[in-house]
């Protein structure tokens, strides 16, 4: 099987590379790293109840907002 460039393929990779600093520029990511077994369960219990893992986030930023909040005030 050889590797070659149709034009797709091409159009692809020219679009990609166009676009490449708007998209960086519009969204990131942690790039974080959890044990196996963690990482299993939470992939399951967001599958369980239909939660994509961009609400997991916001949720979890919420809560420790909210907790940091508290400490704060306190």
């Amino acid at each position: 099987m050889t590797d070659e460039i149709t034009p797709r393929r091409k159009a692809r990779r020219k679009y990609e590379d166009m676009h490449k600093e708007e998209r960086r520029q519009a969204t990131g990511q942690f790039n974080t790293r959890l044990p196996r077994p963690i990482f299993d369960e939470i992939n399951e219990f967001l599958k369980e109840h239909g939660i994509p893992k961009t609400e997991l986030i916001y949720a979890g930023y919420a809560a420790l907002r909210a907790q940091t909040e508290q400490k704060e005030d306190a």
